[in-house]
């Protein structure tokens, strides 16, 4: 959110004068140019993002990037839906990396969120959205925001007024009042005389009508696609091996290139000598960058093992004194100096903590910098030939990678062309704003006649990572005779702040939330969930902690605390129920449970953990409910949820990057251990359909899995875990 939040900052400063009949002016000429983009033959493009062609065939634009998420079927669900058009004839293909094509519906989304004004935001000019989005490069993928945002607010209102542009044309057309006409199977159809006209015959002038975005949407009962668990459309190529990630493009006379940057963050390229690598047969070049060493080759192993050769001498930057033992102090003088450099809350929290009769209860908790562990590590392809430059790959955001690599090499916007390819895992390390490797291999393709892969070796992708920040915090609470809190002082130390991403939607009637910056020399960057997952975890497990010191059962507790009536309760009760909430355990097994909302979805975990003959951790089941308002593709959406799950509880088990001298001390999943298959649990997801406003799904799975397994391991040892991750608490 941090992240979106800049963005919006310098995106609505440069449109600040424009005025508005050159907003409109603008966004017309935008959409032309994206009409021109797609239209192709036999084709007509309606409002940017889709297209029908005179066979019948639909295509969707979609801004959004393929990471194994399944969001694109989800989008064409909800086109499908609105269009009534025959699913056998939809497809989803990536938007070009183009500034006609900046998503304005993710714009629009993230800005309610962030001013908390749905409202007004709702109500500014479409044209005024787009030109912001369009200065902001935005073609996003994250932030959970794929159906809510884009699905819900441009792909389902694109359908349903097109629909209806297909109608108006039809009745021209038959001659008859378009109340008398339906639409279904992309045909028009005039039940009374039985004639039907099919879409790719009214596109071309139905695409010429001017576009009305008050077209009602269809109500739930109505739905056709949504809510359906249809097939995802990327599932066939992934599994028989024709799908390209940017691993796999190739072009004739490529070349393979690897790099090697500072180990310590902020450190520059001080010397190499090339000679080495140059010797390895294969190796043609040795390029030096700023603050790393590229080696080039005729393929991979050439070119690792010229860089393996390779002697480079690298300052620190003045970082060589950071360490994760100093991360973690420099917070606690930060807290300790109390002077926070965001705070937020609300009634008289100290008369509250120091008045007679109350239970006072203090705990620390703390976390480390988490990598993404992505699958697939980075692999852009780059060629610049006669003025231009080609760039091939995935990311996050496409506009913005072309932006950037134009920059890196000093070309014009128009002279770069980003090519959208399938994205390997991510989580958040292929945005931009994170990312190296356009940069560099932008700059590399500047200096050679031929196309060139850069790729990452795994060691390179580990070590100078996007992490999700090191963070720490210090909470204080208190219980009233009544089992029931009299307020909370919750202090936290991180980069960014995240207040409002603190889950409190507790009843509560004295809150103090304060936030200490506290940066190292680590680049830190969205994580999947970003601050929810930290935040997650303390005010979870903080909740376990006052309820024990309440002595009352951690379900009933937060009972206490919920609204009766809200969702929360509904989602919390419904996962005590569906995960035995109470009934006997099998001696030395525990069971606990979270309940956290992010991205506009409430979940709930209880889960049932034990530990092994080694005192490590075995999570034996986790039942999760979730209520993200309505849910578009409920079979993928049970996958995300689960992918959350095993992500969440790999990372409290087992996962931390640690520094040492300044350097990242991981170099690969040996020292980086991920949850194995042997080691997942039983996962039970469960839906609540609630009709209210859509959430996200690809990332609010994973908020709530290590307060719940800390919460089952200190019902069935008597142990709090408070810092993690737990395997090196057991080391310890």
């Amino acid at each position: 959110m941090g992240v979106i939040r800049r963005t919006f900052l310098i995106g609505g400063a440069a449109i600040v004068g424009g005025g508005i009949f050159a907003i409109k002016w603008a966004d017309g000429s935008a959409r032309s140019a994206a009409a021109a983009m797609t239209n192709g033959k036999d084709g007509h493009n309606f409002a940017t993002w889709l297209r029908i062609g005179e066979d019948d065939k639909v295509t969707l634009y979609s801004p959004h990037t393929d990471i194994g998420q399944g969001s694109n079927t989800g989008l064409a669900q909800m086109l499908a839906e609105e269009l009534d058009a025959d699913w056998a004839k939809i497809e989803v293909v990536s938007a070009p990396a183009e500034s006609p094509f900046a998503n304005v519906a993710l714009g629009r989304g993230f800005l309610a969120l962030m001013t908390g004004a749905p409202g007004i935001v709702g109500a500014l000019p479409t044209s005024l959205l787009s030109m912001i989005a369009r200065s902001m490069n935005l073609q996003i993928t994250g932030g959970s925001s794929a159906l809510r945002f884009t699905g819900q607010k441009s792909v389902r209102v694109i359908g349903a007024s097109t629909r209806r542009a297909l109608i108006k044309t039809a009745a021209g057309r038959l001659g008859v009042p378009a109340e008398e006409l339906t639409a279904a199977n992309s045909k028009v159809t005039h039940a009374k005389s039985g004639r039907s006209l099919r879409y790719g015959e009214l596109a071309a002038e139905a695409a010429g009508r001017s576009f009305d975005s008050g077209v009602p949407l269809k109500d739930a009962k109505d739905f056709q696609y949504i809510g359906k668990s249809v097939p995802r459309f990327d599932i066939p190529a992934k599994v028989n091996g024709t799908a390209q990630y940017g691993m796999d493009f190739s072009l004739p006379d490529m070349r393979v290139a690897t790099v090697m940057a500072a180990p310590v963050r902020g450190g520059k390229l001080v010397s190499v000598d090339p000679a080495p690598a140059l010797a390895i047969a294969g190796v043609e070049k040795v390029i030096k960058l700023d603050a790393a060493v590229v080696v080039i080759a005729k393929g991979y192993w050439q070119a690792i093992k010229g860089l393996r050769a390779l002697s480079p001498k690298f300052s620190d930057g003045g970082n060589g004194g950071i360490s994760t033992a100093t991360v973690f102090a420099d917070q606690d003088k930060l807290r300790a100096a109390n002077k926070p450099d965001a705070s937020a809350g609300s009634g008289d929290v100290d008369a509250e903590l120091k008045a007679a009769g109350v239970k006072l209860v203090e705990a620390d908790y703390r976390l480390p910098f988490l990598h993404h562990a992505m699958m697939e590590p980075f692999a852009l392809t780059a060629h610049h030939k006669d003025g231009k430059l080609n760039v091939w790959g995935g990311m996050q955001d496409p506009l913005a990678s072309k932006m950037g690599a134009a920059t890196a090499a000093g070309l014009a916007p128009d002279k770069v062309t980003f090519h959208p390819m399938l994205i390997g895992g991510s989580f958040g390390r292929r945005l931009p704003m994170y990312m190296e490797i356009v940069d560099q291999v932008a700059r590399v393709a500047m200096q050679v006649p031929y196309p060139v892969k850069l790729i990452w070796a795994r060691e390179e992708e580990v070590a100078q990572g996007a992490y999700r920040p090191q963070s720490s915090a210090a909470i204080k609470g208190a219980v009233g005779k009544d089992g029931k809190i009299t307020a909370l002082h919750y202090d936290f130390a991180q980069p960014e702040d995240g207040l409002n991403e603190i889950p409190f939607f507790y009843d509560l009637p004295a809150l103090t939330r304060r936030h200490f910056k506290q940066v190292s020399n680590q680049t830190v960057g969205a994580w999947r969930s970003v601050n929810a997952t930290q935040h997650g975890f303390y005010a979870e497990s903080f909740m376990d902690e006052l309820a024990h010191a309440a002595g009352v059962d951690p379900f009933e507790f937060r009972k206490r605390h919920l609204k009766p009536g809200s969702r929360h309760l509904a989602v919390l009760e419904e996962a005590a129920k569906r995960g035995g909430w109470g009934t006997p355990l099998p001696a030395g097994t525990g069971r606990g449970i979270a309940i956290v909302e992010s991205f506009g979805s409430i979940v709930a975990h209880v889960t049932e953990a034990t530990l092994k003959e080694d005192g490590t951790p075995k999570v034996l089941k986790v039942t999760a409910v979730v209520d993200c308002g309505t849910v578009v593709n409920p079979r993928n959406g049970e996958a995300q949820v689960m992918g959350g799950i095993v992500m969440g509880l790999s990372t409290a088990i087992g996962e931390a990057i640690t520094l040492e001298k300044g350097a990242v001390q991981q170099r690969n999943f040996n020292d980086y251990p991920v949850l194995q298959l042997a080691d997942a649990p039983a996962v039970d997801v469960h839906f609540i359909n609630s009709g209210a406003e859509m959430g996200g799904l690809g990332e609010p799975g994973l908020p709530p899995a290590a307060p719940a397994l800390a919460n089952a391991l200190f019902a069935a040892t008597g142990k709090r875990v408070r810092q993690l991750p737990i395997l090196a608490q057991a080391k310890a």
